[in-house]
């Protein structure tokens, strides 16, 4: 297979430009002729929704929740990037484009990065119009604070609520779209399969999905002449993630299953800052957002005896004196310190726990306020962390203005995802992916703070451009119907899923579906987590063969599919997660070098940095799906460097 990216000609600076200039257009009558699917109302869905509801399409919407509100972009803290330079410190568009680049370990097309970087600008100047309430610093001016991989100040923020507030912009651009009847709304809504039908040319084009109905179990047709999938990432496969328990893979998993290639699932990225795990029975993690690291420590005891002691509960964290404190990203990372990258500063916090340093159950270390607090004053630090602390302090019952916190890392994004190319299609024509759901713009680490910022940019300013140029030539074709033997068929594979999976007996040896999710959780975490070797990825294939056997012998779904059955889902969800855990393996047993968030035990160099493998592996992973229980195909798109040196991540 071509994996043709569609990267235009000329230089990188105006590569986005001149597809702009030469894109085909569709005037406004043919507009509200051509209909649109968006699957997901997170950042990426409803900006692409809306943009596209006000150019004049015809859009129907679907979300899981009741709300396209609590979508799972309201939980991100931090802040979105965006190269202004209005601390006049050095920023620049090319500056963010190359420490994009290189955060991702020169694992990403150089392209969609660098129109990352160049729109960046618009999304805030776009947020603002909708009333963001960013924070601004004595002067009036909107106010940045730094974040990891970076030495300038480029994150704009509303304390630790930004993902919240960028998502109530989006909705009210959303709304308004939907009162004005370009959009279609409808929530309570999964999307369980992608159809997939040939044009008069023979040529098979995306042209509608099947929904489920939440609330009733009825199952539904919608046709469009396009399809955006927009549905977030996978970290679910993890159990134990900072993702929200509803997120899920199915619907870019499904569109996989139809041919759409899914490329480098091993990239998988492991958040530094979250609150630890603290119990059998948890089943989600809290992340702590990263804009902590601006202006709190991070540390173990230098001497084993005193993490000792204090696991024990002998010692608290104000017992060790100043001298007795290893800071050990300020030692390992001077020039960045704190603010090194994500998949850096989580790897150095598992090597000081691994070694015997790490404080509470031995699977934490500290992150403390207390010279930022001397330093700024308490009040400063509440304006700037406040509703983080709170939110620390109700789930662990500790005061972080007078106590550490303590924090450990865990599965947090995904920068693997469907394959697209530059114009956010798939290998599918007609199938968009946007936001998290995609593959383009991370490499294999994505920088903290950019998360939001690739959302709405795909949203707000690629999809309105790339899809009108995909549809300009869709004016001439047949309305897609839902009463074709393509609907039919794919119903059918829905009908067949769902029956398959509550047909299964309820012997006594069953279990419910948590019970095989946490398992497969373990296993990922175990042999396939912050750090991958052969050994352990055959061990993790063996076991998740094993336990994916027994859970479609065994697995206890109470309940009809013709009824509201929140097990059902999960059932299918996890179906899903077991494939794809395979193929996290795969891609991580053929990636023979480490880079960004893999990170392979045998490619390292003599100081435990990720050692790259340029000669062999300068490529994106993209996988082709041969059927259930069959080894996936994989296809390569060679990366190429016009405008980055690549060389050695170094961040000392």
């Amino acid at each position: 297979m071509n994996l043709d990216s569609k990267i235009p000609e000329g230089p990188l600076s105006q590569k986005w430009t001149n597809y702009k200039t030469n894109q085909k257009l569709v005037n406004p009558a043919n507009k509200r002729k051509l209909d649109i699917i968006v699957v997901g109302t997170g950042l990426a869905g409803s900006s692409a929704a809306a943009s596209l509801g006000a150019l004049g399409f015809h859009v129907d919407i679907f979300c899981l929740q009741d709300s396209p509100r609590r979508a799972h972009s309201i939980a991100a803290q931090g802040g979105i990037n965006a190269a202004k330079n209005y601390q006049n410190d050095g920023d620049s568009v090319m500056r963010l484009f190359r420490d994009t680049v290189k955060g991702g370990d020169y694992r990403a097309r150089e392209a969609n990065v660098y129109r990352l970087a160049e729109v960046s600008g618009g999304i805030i100047d776009q947020c603002v119009a909708q009333g963001v309430p960013f924070a601004r610093d004595y002067s009036g001016m909107l106010d940045n604070r730094s974040f990891g991989g970076a030495q300038v100040s480029r994150t704009f923020y509303a304390r630790g609520q930004t993902g919240q507030q960028l998502l109530l912009g989006a909705y009210g651009a959303l709304s308004r779209e939907i009162a004005r009847g370009t959009v279609t709304m409808h929530t309570r809504c999964e999307m369980m399969e992608l159809v997939v039908e040939p044009d008069g040319q023979g040529v098979p084009r995306a042209c509608g999905i099947i929904v489920r109905d939440l609330v009733t179990g009825a199952l539904r047709r919608f046709a469009a002449h396009a399809v955006v999938v927009a549905t977030g990432g996978y970290g679910n496969v993890y159990y134990l993630s900072t993702n929200a328990m509803n997120s899920n893979v199915s619907a870019a998993w499904a569109c996989h299953r139809q041919g759409a290639l899914f490329a480098n699932p091993c990239y998988v990225q492991i958040h530094p800052t979250c609150i630890p795990v603290h119990g059998d029975y948890q089943s989600k993690l809290t992340l702590m957002s990263e804009s902590l690291r601006n202006d709190g420590r991070i540390w173990v005891p230098r001497r084993k005896e005193d993490a000792e002691a204090i696991r024990a509960g002998r010692k608290g964290p104000g017992d060790i004196a100043e001298a007795d404190r290893d800071y050990y990203l300020e030692r390992r990372y001077p020039a960045f310190g704190n603010l090194v990258p994500r998949d850096v500063a989580s790897r150095a916090a598992k090597e000081r726990c691994d070694a015997g340093y790490g404080v509470g159950t031995g699977l934490a270390v500290y992150l403390d306020f207390r010279d930022a607090i001397r330093r700024l004053g308490r009040d400063v630090v509440e304006q700037k962390y406040g509703n983080l602390f709170q939110m620390y302090q109700k789930i662990t019952d500790t005061d972080p203005y007078r106590e550490p916190m303590m924090i450990y890392p865990a599965v947090h994004y995904t920068m693997g995802g469907l394959w697209v190319d530059y114009e956010l299609q798939t290998t599918i024509p007609g199938l968009f992916a946007a936001g998290e759901a995609n593959f383009s713009d991370h490499g294999a680490n994505r920088l903290g703070a950019s998360a939001l910022m690739q959302g709405l940019a795909d949203g707000y300013f690629v999809l309105p451009y790339t899809l009108q140029n995909y549809l300009a030539d869709r004016i001439y074709a047949e309305k897609p119907r839902c009463d074709t033997p393509a609907f039919d068929a794919a119903e059918q594979r829905v009908r067949q899923k769902m029956e398959r999976l509550l047909s299964v007996g309820k012997s006594a040896d069953g279990h419910p579906v948590d019970y095989y999710h946490k398992a497969l959780g373990k296993v990922m975490w175990e042999y396939c987590g912050m750090s991958r070797s052969e050994e352990s990825l055959v061990e993790a294939d063996r076991q998740v063969c094993e336990l994916e056997a027994d859970f479609h012998r065994h697995v206890i779904i109470p309940g009809t599919a013709d009824e509201m059955n929140p097990e059902l889902e999960k059932a299918c969800h996890l179906a899903d997660y077991f494939e794809l855990a395979r193929l996290i393996i795969a891609d991580a047993r053929q990636r023979k070098e480490s880079c960004g968030g893999h990170f392979r035990v045998e490619s390292q160099t003599a100081d435990g940095e990720t050692l790259r493998d340029d000669g062999h592996f300068m490529y994106v992973a993209a996988w082709e799906y041969q059927g259930a229980g069959h080894p996936e195909v994989m296809h390569t798109e060679p990366l190429h460097y016009e405008e980055i040196q690549i060389a050695t991540r170094n961040y000392k």
